[in-house]
């Protein structure tokens, strides 16, 4: 019988995975593709990644900055990673800690028998519980191309990261987007229109035709066979309801629901999931599921989840016109506000705070939409056409 059985070999599977076999527990992955190629480009605060991931698994750390009304410098390191490094490194983990990844697909109820099954099988949640009607998900979406970084210079100067650009360029009207542009390495950089939160998410056609106007604007032509980026995926997931299954990563949901972001709490996270394992399991499996999920999801946590889900409905209620000074507003935020409403997945005081300091750095208009916004429940999905939102 294995000790720990993790479903999903993606990053969290992986580092999870490779975190219970240096702990000594017999572990093994499943996944339905374990070779599949990992295509998405993985972002994250410097500050929030584990001191012992190596410095080759980071491709870029450069200065952050955004643009709203105005431009904001963010005071704080944002780190590109190298995927094909990263997943090197997890395998060599893995690998030395005798953690063997096989093809397979999970189906609850013909599991290999394990003293812990972790669920790491991202926004699909194999192992959860199906919900009979789900709602429509609030997503985000973005369409990049990877250009050369000359070619990128007029919007992404050297040593630079641009975290937001709500500047609008032109192409289809209606919902507003931004701009994430980052230097992948090599030479290369990341240029990428992005709808941050919209239920349902932003049609990939109106992305692409907004890329297209806004590098047209700054006289960007990328070469034609330029590798693209498309990028889909829920912010809103329930938390993971699987009896007797740990969900983890983008299954727990781990992501941050105003950003996006999980992979750096996924790689943070994982040793200390796999040390509550390891001391846990002893006494039982049910043991071994309350500690680990008690690792994730401490109360401060869920408070925190919660705010930041509230936040997330806020912003879907805010007329589109309204988004770039509800940013404005954000980014005038002290330093350490945004830092405990971006990263302080514990920080329930520091989170509060910097969502109550948005009245103070607001406009009239979005603080009432805000205020209203925190009495309502769930937003609507918004109209497939554009007249609510001229």
């Amino acid at each position: 019988m294995l000790d720990v059985l993790v479903v999903g070999a993606g990053p969290a599977g992986r580092a999870v995975a490779a975190a219970c076999g240096e702990r000594g527990l017999r572990t093994r992955v499943l996944d339905p593709a374990p070779g599949r190629p990992w295509r998405a480009t993985y972002g994250a605060w410097l500050d929030e990644l584990p001191a012992e991931l190596p410095d080759s698994v980071v491709a870029a750390a450069v200065a952050g900055r955004a643009i709203a009304a105005t431009e904001h410098p963010l005071n704080r390191r944002y780190a590109v990673l190298d995927v094909p490094a990263l997943r090197a490194h997890l395998d060599e983990r893995l690998a030395a800690a005798g953690v063997r990844v096989e093809r397979g697909r999970a189906e609850r109820g013909a599991l290999p028998p394990a003293g812990l099954v972790i669920d790491a099988g991202g926004a699909a949640q194999p192992l959860s519980v199906r919900r009979p009607r789900p709602r429509v998900r609030a997503e985000q979406t973005a369409v990049g191309v990877v250009v050369p970084a000359e070619l990128a210079a007029p919007l992404l100067p050297a040593g630079d990261a641009l975290f937001m650009d709500w500047r609008q360029h032109g192409g289809p009207g209606g919902w507003p987007t931004f701009l994430y542009a980052v230097p992948l390495g090599g030479g290369r950089v990341l240029l990428e229109e992005t709808s941050l939160a919209r239920r349902p998410g932003l049609d990939l056609d109106t992305l692409t035709a907004r890329l297209r106007a806004r590098l047209a604007a700054h006289r960007i032509r990328p070469p034609a066979d330029a590798p693209r980026e498309v990028v889909r995926f829920a912010l809103d997931l329930p938390r993971h309801a699987g009896p007797g299954v740990l969900g983890f990563g983008a299954a727990a949901p781990l992501t941050h629901p105003a950003t996006g972001y999980q992979l750096a709490e996924a790689l943070r996270l994982a040793p200390a999931a796999a040390a509550a394992a390891a001391t846990a399991l002893p006494d039982g499996p049910a043991a071994a599921l309350a500690a680990t999920r008690a690792v994730l999801w401490p109360a401060p946590a869920r408070a925190v989840h919660l705010l930041r889900r509230r936040g997330l409905e806020s912003l879907l209620r805010l007329p589109p016109a309204q988004l770039p000074a509800f940013f404005e507003g954000f980014f005038a935020l002290p330093d350490r506000r945004r830092r405990a409403y971006l990263s302080g997945r514990t920080d329930f005081a520091g989170t509060a705070a910097a969502m109550t300091g948005m009245f103070a750095t607001t406009s009239w208009p979005v603080r009432l939409r805000l205020i209203g916004s925190s009495l309502l429940v769930s937003a609507p999905p918004e109209s497939t056409t554009w007249s609510n939102v001229e």
